[in-house]
C-alpha cells in the first residue's frame, strides 16, 4: 500500500506556531512515528504553502497511489481549484485537520473540499493522520 500525505500552508510550522491549537511536535517528527507504526505502508510526504504545487501533487499521485491524506490548511475554506483536483483523480482522498475546525471560527466550518473526499477526520491532533491511514487501509481491503 502506498499513501501520499499532502500538507498545505503553514503546516511547515507545526511545533512552533500556536502550540495550544496544533501541539508542540513538528510534522517531520510525527512522520517518523507514523512510518515506524505502519512499516507495511509506503508513506510519502509533501508540504507546500503554494496552492498550485498542492494541485500538481494531487495530479501526480492521484492515479497511482492507494490513498491521499490531505490537510489543505487555509485552502480548505477557499480553494475550488483543490476541490476540482480531488474530483479529477481516482485515488481516494481523506481530508484531515489537526484541530476541530467545526469548533473554531465560523469561516473554518466551511470546507470546499469535503464533498470531493472519501471522508474527513478533524480534531484529533496529529493522531488525525494515523486515523486517516487506518481508514485508507480498511477502504483498500
Amino acid at each position: 500500500m502506498k499513501i501520499q500525505i499532502i500538507n498545505g500552508p503553514n503546516l511547515n510550522l507545526l511545533g512552533k506556531r500556536e502550540k495550544e491549537i496544533y501541539g508542540e511536535v513538528s510534522f517531520e517528527k510525527y512522520l517518523e512515528l507514523l512510518k515506524d507504526h505502519f512499516k507495511d505502508i509506503a508513506i510519502e510526504y509533501f508540504q507546500s504553502n503554494i496552492e498550485g504545487e498542492i494541485i500538481d501533487k494531487i495530479h501526480e499521485t492521484g492515479f497511482n497511489f492507494d490513498g491521499i491524506i490531505l490537510n489543505a490548511g487555509g485552502y480548505t475554506h477557499t480553494s475550488v481549484a483543490i476541490a476540482d483536483a480531488i474530483a479529477a483523480v481516482n485515488t481516494p482522498v481523506i481530508e484531515v485537520h489537526i484541530s476541530n475546525i467545526f469548533a473554531r471560527e465560523e469561516y473554518r466550518k466551511n470546507t470546499l473540499i469535503a464533498e470531493k473526499c472519501l471522508g474527513t477526520i478533524s480534531g484529533f491532533g496529529l493522531d488525525s493522520y494515523r486515523l486517516a491511514i487506518e481508514s485508507l487501509r480498511v477502504f483498500n481491503e
